[in-house]
């Protein structure tokens, strides 16, 4: 796996929200800036939580009511997963493939987003040359892993 710095491929200056902001704020952000995921800050500006363009959706569709209506910490993923900028890219494929996300936050020595690994940075810098910073083998590797199937949305599915 690759020791290439994550700093080296990371989308730098993350755009980020607050937990209590509205979900409809969070969206129009998420269009104005073309992202299906923004880190969640504290007062301090520590990442404690991501949202994605689904987890909208889903609150939206359980709640029933206008997406203004809908605080962020409502439907948002308390589980965040983290490295720090020097840590090698093998740490964010790692991370993917053993917690199935598509997103990794890269955070600062405080916690703070300074960055962010998605599954379309590893794919652009994926290459068949040693100089590649992920490997074809290593990318098919890791998103194998995160499109598996989730035993426990299986389970709950055919409980219904």
């Amino acid at each position: 796996m690759s020791n290439t710095p994550t700093e080296n491929i990371m989308t730098r200056n993350p755009v980020t929200c607050s937990a209590d902001e509205s979900m409809n704020a969070v969206a129009q952000r998420m269009w104005e800036h073309d992202v299906g995921a923004i880190p969640v800050t504290d007062g301090a500006g520590r990442a404690i939580g991501m949202i994605t363009d689904r987890d909208i959706t889903m609150a939206a569709y359980t709640q029933g009511v206008p997406l203004q209506h809908i605080e962020v910490r409502t439907g948002m993923s308390k589980n965040l997963w983290t490295v720090r900028p020097q840590a090698p890219l093998s740490e964010v494929e790692r991370l993917m493939q053993q917690h199935q996300v598509r997103r990794i936050t890269v955070v600062d020595d405080g916690g703070r987003p300074v960055g962010m690994v998605s599954l379309n940075d590893l794919a652009r810098r994926t290459g068949s040359s040693r100089n590649a910073a992920v490997t074809q083998d290593e990318l098919t590797q890791t998103v194998r892993a995160v499109c598996q199937p989730r035993s426990s949305v299986m389970a709950a599915h055919a409980a219904q």
